[in-house]
């Protein structure tokens, strides 16, 4: 899989991706980073009107993973939820957007 995030501040937000959340990456040319994701799921909900798509970084427990990056100077922008699903947080990215993570509460096709 191939997700993208769009931004006005596209190489701000390459940074934080390298330097605050330590994902490894190539460099595809002019500083174009693609960056490494870890194992993916991908979920399909129903809903209405409009279809749409969403994109979050998972953890194993979002309380110490917010810590670590508070710590790396990374804003926490929405503090923990609980969802039932899971517990959900965002950070905020260099361009002011926010990025959803989340410690699931599911079964994983990931989980042995």
């Amino acid at each position: 899989m191939h997700a993208i995030v769009f931004s006005p501040r596209a190489e701000k937000v390459r940074a934080f991706f390298a330097d605050v959340l330590g994902m490894p990456s190539a460099d595809a040319g002019g500083g174009w980073l693609i960056f490494a994701l870890p194992p993916a799921e991908l979920a399909v909900h129903p809903a209405e009107g409009e279809s749409r798509h969403e994109l979050y970084l998972m953890c194993d427990d979002i309380h110490t993973t917010l810590a670590e990056l508070r710590g790396k100077g990374a804003e926490v922008a929405r503090e923990v939820s609980d969802q039932g699903w899971g517990l959900l947080a965002a950070i905020r990215l260099p361009d002011g957007s926010e990025f959803p993570i989340y410690q699931p509460r599911h079964p994983s096709p990931l989980q042995p």
